[in-house]
């Protein structure tokens, strides 16, 4: 009955382990998200690559779950032509037939128009978040509960104000936009918001003109001229251009500063304003998309659309187009600046300078460091030989009841051996075997107590400095043999596990004497408190490549906090309630200058494990 018991109880036990297994894979197996972007024009088609990408670039760091990304572009809004949208809606509507994406963000108006108008066709029941999209272009009352929109709200009054605030004397401006429809609506749009601005400036229009002709236009422009760089998408000739190599062409050969609405832009051919930042319009993005994600209903996520940021300006630009710095608004960035001679060269003029008044005062203060430092160099070795010798002494301090005990077993057999020596030597009982075994016994009593009084005096002699070669194991075996009877008063179990096939080290075995002491009596310390596990010292020593041998000597105490496995060896610092906190920097010292190691780490047990290494060459 109990082996039935028994079994019933393991199966139950592995079928729960079983199943424990198996949620924590499940728990740890993230699914991934699956991302539509759908771009308007193509990926590489300035500003909205640079949407694009900064939207890209913020998902990878917000995201939770991994992403697969699919980028697919509509590219039929390029042109003016009414080509129906039937294949590329076939096309989608075969590519996630089977997997839907988790979430789709379309980027550009002509993309969130298209998913809006194929919505229930394609994705009816997929998260959409339109992106990159002006307010005015947006569709808000076809929007589901399952849609949301992180919008822009482009100031064209604003950028039109900043041309005559640092070109005052400006009194046309050339607005660069092409003839595909969307750039025909920006062209009613950005003639609505110059209203205010008509008794100061007259805007011109290039939808009419071929590139080719609008660069002979841009390169003859009259004076007092500016350039508004919009869109060019299409031009008058059906041309479809990539905007960021038409505004490069653009820019080599017009007479006027350009100038835009966004700094997508930024950074070469316009110079400066303010602008619709693509960096905060990403992250807004990535924001709310993580939300979806995440599990929020779109429809009650609502953002303010991403406005004008700080306006910001390319010094070479300012320079090229004679744009004082006084004209700018006292807000605004200066990117690009190039230093004057005085800020190229101002480090180097004083530093000759300075060279020249301080040469002489050099000289002098580096002969005097370097008579203090020889001082200080002499004062810091006495420091730690007196320091190494305080040590020991403190040692011996600690040690000396053991000490005073260690020695009297030796003393008390001597008296003992002795005594029945004689005993066997008197006539009535005369036995001269024991009597000689007694004497024998006498003799190796007196040796011990003679290698425990050498054994201390070469510790605690103040000149034993002498370097030779040392063998590491019997260093070891001596200082255990010493710190005995104190592992037996707090019941530690000692152990070693000495390798007796390591070479010799070069170095001074009193000193060496001194590390493994320390060691020893700390460990044997760390344990007095400890009651839930046995209390054992475990010693051992063997080979560390490439030519060197290690020791190590572990604890079974309460550990030494991890931040503290550093700080251990500084000067001053202990974890002991009465402690100095000058023993562990000590063995540092002598172990470095030994041209070794130490270091700390956690013990298996869950106490410390003290380790150096030193050279055997």
């Amino acid at each position: 009955m109990a082996h039935r018991r028994a079994f019933r109880c393991g199966c139950l036990l592995a079928l729960v382990l079983s199943v424990t297994l198996l949620a924590c894979s499940a728990a740890l197996a993230v699914e991934p998200k699956r991302v539509l972007l759908l771009h308007s024009f193509g990926r590489d088609f300035k500003p909205w690559s640079d949407y694009a990408r900064a939207i890209r670039s913020e998902l990878d760091h917000q995201s939770r779950w991994p992403l697969i990304l699919h980028e697919h572009s509509l590219e039929i809004a390029r042109s003016s032509d009414d080509r129906p949208e039937g294949p590329f809606v076939e096309y989608l509507g075969a590519l996630f037939a089977k997997n839907q994406p988790d979430l789709i963000i379309s980027i550009g108006a002509p993309s969130a128009a298209f998913v809006q108008r194929h919505r229930r066709q394609l994705f009816p029941a997929t998260p959409m978040l339109l992106t990159v999209v002006d307010q005015r272009r947006v569709q808000y009352s076809v929007l589901t509960p399952n849609d949301t929109v992180v919008a822009v709200a482009i100031d064209y009054l604003a950028a039109l104000e900043n041309i005559v605030r640092v070109l005052p004397d400006t009194k046309n401006v050339t607005v660069v936009s092409g003839a595909s429809p969307i750039e025909k609506f920006w062209k009613e749009e950005i003639g609505k918001g110059a209203q205010p601005l008509s008794n100061r400036i007259s805007l011109s229009w290039t939808d009419h003109l071929a590139f080719d002709d609008l660069l002979k236009h841009a390169a003859t422009l009259p004076p007092f001229s500016a350039i508004f760089w919009e869109l060019m998408i299409v031009d008058a000739a059906g041309v479809t251009h990539e905007e960021g190599k038409a505004l490069a062409r653009l820019h080599s050969v017009a007479n006027a500063p350009i100038f835009s609405y966004t700094d997508a832009f930024f950074g070469r051919e316009i110079v400066g304003g303010p602008h619709v930042p693509v960096l905060e319009h990403g992250r807004s993005v990535a924001e709310v998309a993580v939300r979806i994600l995440g599990g929020e209903k779109p429809s009650d996520i609502r953002v303010s659309a991403t406005g004008m940021g700080r306006p910001k300006f390319d010094w070479r630009e300012m320079q090229r187009w004679g744009i004082a710095e006084s004209r700018l608004q006292p807000d605004s960035e200066i990117h690009f600046r190039s230093p004057s001679t005085w800020e190229q060269y101002r480090i180097l003029i004083y530093a000759v300078f300075a060279a020249l008044l301080l040469q002489a005062a050099l000289i002098i203060w580096l002969v005097y460091e370097h008579w203090r430092r020889n001082l200080a160099e002499a004062t810091a070795r006495n420091t730690m030989f007196e320091l190494t010798r305080m040590s020991r002494f403190a040692a011996a301090g600690e040690l000396s009841a053991s000490i005073a005990h260690e020695v009297n077993q030796p003393l008390a057999a001597v008296g003992v051996y002795a005594h029945a020596g004689l005993n066997w030597l008197a006539p009535e009982r005369l036995n001269i075997d024991e009597a000689r075994t007694a004497l024998n016994q006498v003799l190796t009593a007196s040796l011990r107590a003679g290698d425990i009084i050498r054994n201390l005096r070469a510790i605690f002699t103040k000149d034993a400095q002498n370097k030779g070669s040392v063998d590491i194991n019997r260093v070891v075996v001596s200082v255990l043999d010493l710190t005995q009877p104190q592992a037996q008063k707090y019941g530690v179990e000692v152990r070693t596990r000495l390798d007796n096939s390591l070479p010799m080290v070069p170095g001074v075995e009193v000193q060496l004497q001194q590390v493994v002491l320390n060691l020893v009596m700390n460990a044997i310390e760390a344990m007095h408190s400890t009651q839930t596990r046995p209390r054992q010292l475990t010693v051992r020593s063997q080979s560390s490549k490439p030519d060197g041998l290690q020791v190590l000597i572990e604890d079974t105490g309460s550990g030494i906090s991890p931040s503290d496995h550093e700080r251990i060896f500084e000067p001053i610092f202990t974890t002991k309630p009465r402690g100095m906190g000058m023993g562990l920097s000590i063995c540092r010292s002598i172990i470095e200058g030994h041209k070794g190691r130490i270091w700390v780490t956690a013990g298996n047990e869950g106490g410390t494990t003290f380790h150096f290494v030193l050279p055997t060459h």
